[in-house]
Order: C-alpha cells, then sequence, then structure tokens
C-alpha cells in the first residue's frame, strides 16, 4: 500500500481508463487496420472455409493448441518478413521475455539501449547473461564497450538489442552502421520492430526491410497489435532459432495458445498489407503534414525528431503533463501524457500517435491548442 500511496503522491497513479470517443492521437493503430471491417469479414470467411469452430485453442501449443492455422500462418509471416523461420507468441511481451531469458547463456553478454523497451529489460532480468545498457543510439560507446567485454570475455557470445523505432521517443538508431558494427565486433544483433511493421517496408515490412538489412540481424521481433491492428507477435530467425525457442522459451511453453480467429485475422491483416499500401501512403503524408504544422507553429524544438508514427512534445512534471493532456483531451482530442517513472523524471512527454485516418484539420486543431498551452505557461 505504501508503494501505491507513493505513486498517489507523485501524481502518477495508474487508472484503466474507458473511452469518450475523442479524436485518436494516442492509440497504436496507425493504419486503422483495428477498425478495417473488410480484414473482419476475411478472417471469418477463412475460419469458414478452414471448418473451424473454435473459440479458444484448448491448450499450449505443445499439447493441444496447435492447428494447421499456426503452420499456415507462420509460413506466411517467414515470406513475408523475408525470414528463414517464423514463431508465433501471444504478444510482444511474451516473445522479448521468451528470447532474452532463454537464448543468452550464463557466460553471454547482452548491450541493451538505455531506451529499450520494458519487455527487453524484463526478459533479460530473466535470464543468467551479463548485461549492460548502452547509451541511447550512441553507437562509438557501444563501441568501446563491445570492445572492453571482448577482452575479458573471450569466447563468450555478446548480443546487442535495439527497437528499429522507439515506443516512447519515435527516433530510429543509425542501423545500417549498427548492423556493421555487430558484425565487425562479432555480435550477434536483435531488433524489435513493433512500432515498423506496417509503417516502413514496400509492404510494412518493417525498417530492416526497407534497409535491405533484414538477413543481417540474428533475430527480429514483430508484433501485430500495432500497425497491423490485431494481436500477438512473432520472432523472425533461423530454423534453429525457431527449434531452440519451442523448446526453452517458456512464455511460449507454459501458455495456452492463441484463439483460431486471432490467428486468422493476423492472415487477413498480411494479405491486405500485401494487397494495399494506401492507408501506408495516407500515414506518410500524415506524417510529413504533422512535421510541416510543426514548423508553423514554431514547436518544433519541444518535440524529439521523428519520421515515424510516434512523435512526442517534452513537458517537464507529472502533474504539468497531466494536465496538458487533460486541456486536450476537453476539447475533443485524445493525446495520452507519458509520466514518469515510464519515462525517466524530467522527461514526461504529451505523445502524439499519427494515423491513415487523421485528417488536416484534425492535426492542425491539436497542434494550435498545443501552441496555446504553450504560450500560457
Amino acid at each position: 500500500m505504501a508503494k501505491l500511496t507513493e505513486r498517489q503522491d507523485n501524481n502518477s497513479l495508474r487508472m484503466l481508463p474507458m473511452p469518450k470517443g475523442l479524436i485518436d492521437f494516442s492509440s497504436n493503430d496507425y493504419l486503422g487496420l483495428a477498425r478495417n471491417e473488410a480484414i473482419f469479414i476475411k478472417a471469418s470467411k477463412l475460419l469458414q472455409k478452414k471448418g473451424v469452430i473454435a473459440n479458444g485453442a484448448t491448450g499450449s501449443r505443445l499439447l493441444t493448441g496447435n492447428n494447421g492455422l499456426y503452420r499456415q500462418l507462420e509460413e506466411v509471416l517467414a515470406s513475408f518478413f523475408g525470414s528463414e523461420s517464423a514463431l508465433v507468441f501471444n504478444s510482444g511481451y511474451d516473445a522479448n521475455i521468451g528470447f532474452f531469458s532463454a537464448v543468452p547463456q550464463r557466460t553471454d553478454v547482452v548491450f541493451y539501449d538505455e531506451l529499450s523497451h520494458a519487455s527487453i529489460r524484463d526478459g533479460i532480468g530473466m535470464g543468467l547473461a551479463q548485461s549492460y545498457k548502452f547509451k541511447h543510439n550512441q553507437l562509438e560507446v557501444l563501441s568501446r564497450q563491445l570492445d572492453r567485454v571482448r577482452e575479458r570475455k573471450i569466447g563468450s557470445d555478446i548480443y546487442v538489442v535495439t527497437e528499429s523505432v522507439f515506443s516512447m521517443d519515435g527516433d530510429t538508431p543509425d542501423l545500417k552502421a549498427l548492423v556493421e558494427l555487430c558484425a565487425s565486433k562479432g555480435a550477434y544483433l536483435v531488433v524489435d520492430e513493433a512500432h515498423a511493421v506496417g509503417i516502413f517496408g514496400k509492404r510494412g515490412e518493417g525498417l530492416l526491410n526497407e534497409l535491405g538489412l533484414q538477413d543481417m540481424v540474428f533475430a527480429r521481433i514483430v508484433t501485430f497489435g500495432k500497425a497491423m491492428g490485431c494481436h500477438g507477435a512473432a520472432i523472425l530467425g533461423s530454423d534453429a532459432l525457431k527449434s531452440y525457442l519451442v523448446n526453452f522459451a517458456r512464455s511460449f511453453i507454459y501458455t495456452t495458445g492463441m484463439p483460431p480467429h486471432s490467428l486468422a485475422t493476423i492472415l487477413a491483416a498480411c494479405e491486405h498489407l500485401s494487397a494495399s499500401g494506401r492507408e501506408q501512403q495516407e500515414l506518410s503524408a500524415n506524417i510529413t503534414f504533422f512535421k510541416d504544422q510543426l514548423k508553423n507553429y514554431d514547436l518544433e524544438a519541444s518535440f524529439i525528431p521523428s519520421n515515424s508514427a510516434v512523435h512526442c512534445c517534452l513537458a517537464e512534471g507529472n502533474e504539468k503533463v497531466k494536465n496538458w493532456s487533460l486541456q486536450l483531451q476537453d476539447r475533443g482530442f485524445d493525446v495520452k501524457p507519458i509520466m514518469s517513472p515510464t519515462v525517466p523524471k524530467g522527461q514526461e512527454r504529451l505523445r502524439f500517435c499519427l494515423h491513415s485516418f487523421n485528417t488536416e484539420n484534425e492535426i492542425k486543431d491539436v497542434l494550435l491548442i498545443l501552441a496555446e498551452l504553450f504560450d500560457k505557461r
């Protein structure tokens, strides 16, 4: 109870919000696929075609929860993302804790970007390998750290993990340089593409694919609950990695499989992305328009630079960022505050998530209100 009181005193107590019908600048449904009726119908028809009448998986995949839809989906995902193999997990959280708690061994070392997602940190914490964080996107610092560890840990495997688009900043590391660095140091690179899938790449395969680097990483984590508008995740890598995870990833082994409708929805979403790039083009146009409006309203200096769908306005202090968020919501715009301890104290921010379905007028109006809030300081 003391910890809850502390949260309340810091104005950072979390509560479960209910939808208020506001203009969406907060969800991860970047392409609007979560509300796409065609995908919903396509998934239902796929189940009917296969004669699948089941509300649940009935057990873990290693017992009774595996089925033909899983095999079909993992083959489609491997082809879609250009990977040798794919293994589906129930969520991005499950995928990250499954990988990092099982793959790096006691004698190994993991380096992770200091802004890595909580699921990555939790997975590393569950594992036995030594771990070190490196300064956000600072590859020169990482290079020196890798050299020091290589001198002390001869023969150990070294893993480097980052995100292609960071969820709390929306920015991106220099992936080409990072790939080259890991290759030169003999380190295995692991990239979480949760906020890049659906947005980057010709069909939404992610930023690594867009840069032609997909074959130069050890593993990729992709999720389906964001731009793809459904649920679940997958780890992409070699056949050997897939087999290892099936045998040793506890978050895969000891959980009930996903219901058939979830699998069919991912298949339908992949088919939709392969057939149409309309939503991606609309989102790209909105990102460009949003950045142009930041300049028009003289807000650019208050935002963390980003070319993704996530744009964050720094507003120091939980009380301030929470108050600004409430004022935006009172005027019809769903913009969420990101408070400490989710982000470090002093780096609290308003997080604007852009979508293919946001209009230019909505973007102008929400930024006008934000500019007014800055003027009232």
